[in-house]
């Protein structure tokens, strides 16, 4: 019995063979074999537009150029010809230290993918290079579900990562868009990030996250912060409850004096207001006379 393919999943080495990329990782042998190194100007090679990564490191990419500098580039970038440019696969970090140090051209593997593959390529590298900010790898993560459609099992298995660990990276992006800065800037930990998920308001979660970086707070404090604030909803939600049925009393007695509906609506200190609806120019008239009589 001939042995079962393997499929993708079994990280980048499954991909692309190990001295293109010096991973260690295993290999599907019957992979479309590259084509020899060979130098293009740099000029000609340009980065995917769906490349997860979209923050670069300049301090590090300035150690990688003074790298490049002196000793070239190791690793060629792998490369797909679109007719016109060649579109970087793997290799975009070093491709713009190269651009940095001054190279004219570069060593080059031009391969053929799908896109599919070329998407998957792009996260593996970054993931294992631990090159993308949690946001990026959760974007690239929910590109692979909704644009491949993919279930998260299977995008699990393409990182090499657990269910659980995709499904908690994902849920990053709940975070308002504001907290999701705080992240992407290292202000905030994954840990913090992922307490701060237990506020559903959103203005009210970017609040206490500038409280966890001004008071240099743990996760821990978050986890109190929200109980707290939990106890504080039941006690307004238990106190409303209370005196729902006093409102909705008095909202039967005004409907029935006015003939028209009437929602009361309290708010906290014993503030509110109360609505009275018309549907007509008459009947707004009927009912303005009838309040200013009772007002007489």
């Amino acid at each position: 019995m001939a042995a079962k393919a393997k499929g993708l999943g079994k990280g980048l080495g499954a991909l692309i063979p190990l001295d293109d990329l010096d991973v260690k990782s295993e290999i599907d042998v019957n992979k479309k074999a590259s084509s020899p190194d060979k130098m293009i100007k740099i000029s000609k090679i340009e980065p995917r537009k769906d490349q997860p990564r979209k923050t670069f490191n300049e301090d590090k990419l300035q150690e990688l150029a003074d790298s490049i500098k002196k000793y070239g580039i190791i690793e060629p970038i792998i490369v797909q010809d679109q007719g016109t440019y060649y579109e970087i696969v793997a290799g975009e970090r070093r491709w713009r230290a190269a651009m940095k140090a001054g190279l004219k051209e570069v060593p080059v593997r031009i391969r053929e993918f799908t896109e599919q593959e070329k998407a998957e390529i792009s996260l593996i590298e970054n993931i294992q290079r631990e090159d993308l900010n949690p946001i990026e790898e959760a974007l690239a993560y929910k590109t692979l579900l909704e644009k491949y459609n993919l279930k998260q099992d299977e995008v699990a298995e393409i990182v090499s990562k657990s269910r659980t660990t995709v499904t908690n990276s994902m849920r990053l992006l709940n975070l308002c868009d504001e907290v999701q800065q705080m992240l992407i800037n290292e202000m905030l930990t994954q840990g913090h990030a992922r307490a701060l998920l237990a506020i559903e308001d959103k203005e009210l979660q970017y609040t206490v996250a500038q409280r966890v970086f001004d008071e240099n707070l743990s996760v821990r404090d978050i986890e109190k912060i929200v109980k707290e604030m939990t106890k504080e909803k039941k006690v307004k939600g238990d106190k409303k409850l209370e005196n729902e049925f006093i409102y909705k009393d008095f909202e039967e007695k005004i409907k029935n004096a006015l003939g028209t509906k009437v929602s009361i609506k309290p708010k906290d200190n014993s503030k509110g207001k109360i609505e009275i609806e018309y549907y007509t120019s008459n009947e707004f008239e009927r009912i303005a006379e009838l309040l200013v009589k009772a007002a007489n």
